[in-house]
């Protein structure tokens, strides 16, 4: 498994929300390119970056940020966040992000989801964001009538590099990832899952890991920057064999 630490940004600065909610974000670094830097110092082989205000407006909106972090390190980037269309999604390909994270789009666009991911194999990721069971969407937002393991298998021959799977109830909260659904929509597809919401201990980590489904990897954001989460520790941990 693969620790992905989580870069939100919101109005150009390291945040991390509660549930989702726009409002109650925390401000954890003022200089995503610094924090960026700081990540990939502790050994970090990915970073995930998504752009809240993007989410919202349905367009890029902290486009000098992400460039920004681009420039700073040299690490694979993995960005979702206000990607609707072809137009913007190769803007970011060609500017050196890895792969782009598809989230409403996948939902309201299907048709340019799976034309994407077939003109730019292994750099096109799926990210469902669930409530309850349903996805939500623009920015979590809205929330459908959609069942996340049913949007998931929609994309199964697609070409989808990966599935980020988010618990909204979990994301911020501090109260562990949702186990037990994340590997549950990891058994039912055979596209990569990487886990989102809630990681906030070594346990929880370990918890992926030993959950049974084949995990690709978890983000963690806000244990990270509190230090509930050391991130050598923990990537040491997930190139551990699981225990069962």
């Amino acid at each position: 498994m693969i620790l992905y630490p989580a870069i939100d940004l919101k109005a150009g600065a390291c945040v991390r929300l509660l549930r989702g909610e726009m409002d109650q974000a925390t401000v954890f670094n003022e200089d995503p390119a610094a924090q960026a830097r700081a990540f990939a110092a502790s050994g970090a082989e990915w970073l995930h970056v998504v752009d809240l205000d993007g989410a919202f407006a349905g367009r890029p909106e902290n486009a000098a940020a992400v460039e920004a972090i681009l420039s700073a390190v040299s690490i694979p980037v993995q960005l979702g966040g206000g990607v609707r269309d072809m137009g913007a999604l190769e803007g970011w390909l060609a500017k050196g992000i890895s792969r782009v994270i598809l989230g409403t789009a996948a939902v309201r666009d299907p048709a340019f989801v799976k034309a994407a991911a077939k003109a730019h194999p292994g750099r096109v990721a799926v990210g469902i964001d669930a409530r309850g069971g349903k996805v939500a969407v623009e920015g979590w937002a809205e929330t459908t009538g959609e069942g996340a393991t049913d949007l998931a298998k929609a994309y199964e021959g697609a070409g989808v590099a990966a599935i980020i799977y988010t618990d909204i109830e979990r994301d911020g909260a501090m109260q562990g990832p949702n186990v037990a659904a994340t590997a549950a929509l990891a058994r039912a597809v055979s596209i990569p899952v990487i886990a989102s919401g809630g990681v906030s201990s070594l346990d929880d980590l370990r918890a992926l890991r030993e959950c049974g489904a084949p995990l690709d990897g978890a983000i963690s954001g806000r244990a990270l920057y509190d230090g509930r989460i050391d991130l050598a520790e923990a990537m040491a941990l997930l190139k551990e064999p699981a225990s069962c």
